[in-house]
């Protein structure tokens, strides 16, 4: 049951934004498409929609270690290329960008310079199992997500939180495949999607930093489970579910109120960010090296 009345989603058809173009594509051979999509030769695959504070659009293609620019005119630009496996991205107040490398851990790429660093590459000297999503709160702290290859069978997935002085704080240890993630805006509440469980979570910030009663949110089905999360400017968590096809939006009593389609069949929508200063969002469609754009509804009812 997704809402309480039994009201199904309101469908909102989501449009084809942008393609990749052909030129930039590499059908080749790599390690990441023989372990993620064995059979298949892996062109690109799309996810980490992220829109930088003068409003760049970027996106990562996972299995060849690329980020890419995509311009106003949605021009494509290949920005970084090296030996990673680039999943999330967030943009810090600097202008930097911050990658989830499933590699290297977390890094910081200056887009000016083309420069990139690794911040975190490992825990106490231990090798995170492969990081995969990020998000900064308001007050400047990195949450992140270990997922590496947890799930059901392996509930050991975590999440972090790394303070800008340098503290490392781990925050869950027990996540079946731990992935997209989202702070309210008041710092108060932690979201995690939980891929494997087809789950998001919920997890309350007590006033000393630590999570406290994380419970269950919302349950989905399917194949796969819910990836990337972002929170819309009414305070809606937006969920971005592969195997369904599109975005849920859910209100603050976890109600699916709406559901962000994409035109595509077969369509496989990893990740979602909202447009700065628009009611609209972007979502990277993976399996066709497309960004889809959708506009946001306007909330149903007082709960939203």
């Amino acid at each position: 049951m997704w809402s309480l009345d039994g009201t199904p989603p309101v469908p909102v058809n989501a449009q084809v934004l942008t393609r990749m173009p052909d030129a930039m594509r590499q059908p080749q051979v790599s390690a990441w498409g023989q372990a993620n999509r064995p059979g298949h030769v892996v062109d690109s695959f799309l996810e980490g929609p992220c829109f930088d504070s003068k409003g760049n659009l970027f996106v990562t293609d996972i299995p060849h270690g690329r980020i890419f620019h995509i311009d106003g005119a949605c021009q494509w630009t290949c920005v970084l290329e090296d030996n990673g496996w680039p999943n999330g991205l967030a943009a810090h107040p600097d202008g930097s960008l911050w990658i989830a490398d499933y590699r290297h851990g977390i890094r910081r790429f200056e887009p000016a310079g083309r420069r990139v660093e690794t911040v975190l590459g490992h825990r106490n000297s231990e090798s995170f199992r492969g990081v995969n999503d990020l998000v900064f709160d308001a007050s400047g702290r990195l949450y992140f997500t270990d997922q590496g290859q947890t799930g059901m069978h392996d509930p050991t997935g975590r999440v972090y939180r790394w303070q800008p002085d340098g503290r490392l704080d781990m925050l869950l240890s027990n996540g079946p495949s731990p992935n997209g993630l989202a702070v309210s805006p008041d710092m108060k509440v932690l979201y995690v999607a939980l891929t494997r469980a087809n789950q998001v979570w919920r997890a309350p910030i007590q006033s000393d930093g630590s999570i406290s009663k994380m419970g269950v949110l919302q349950t989905f089905f399917g194949p796969t489970g819910p990836d990337g999360l972002a929170i819309d400017r009414f305070g809606r968590l937006l969920v971005a579910h592969p195997s369904l096809g599109g975005v849920f939006v859910l209100n603050a009593r976890g109600e699916v109120t709406h559901h962000l389609r994409s035109p595509l069949a077969d369509s496989a929508v990893t990740n979602v960010a909202c447009w700065p200063g628009r009611d609209t969002v972007v979502m990277t469609e993976s399996m066709s090296g497309s960004v889809l754009v959708a506009q946001l509804p306007q909330p149903l009812d007082s709960a939203a």
